[in-house]
């Protein structure tokens, strides 16, 4: 399954720390964060529980820019 969010992030190059850290989360198959967009695209593994990954990509995105939004 695949899901786009909206996001607020301040650079492209904390687009791309953000998105390497989720593509490294358990239950996602693949993601991408666009600073020109300000959109997010994660693709979940079969079978992972969408609401706890994207609890983990939010934690993992505030790591890299604590100030950042990410609308569920």
């Amino acid at each position: 399954m695949k899901k786009t969010y909206k996001i607020e992030v301040d650079c492209a190059v904390c687009a791309g720390k953000m998105e390497d850290a989720v593509k490294k989360l358990e239950g996602v198959k693949d993601a991408t964060v666009s600073f020109m967009t300000q959109k997010m695209k994660v693709e979940f593994e079969d079978g992972a529980e969408v609401a706890a990954v994207m609890d983990n990509a939010v934690s993992a995105c505030k790591k890299v820019e604590p100030d950042c939004e990410i609308f569920l």
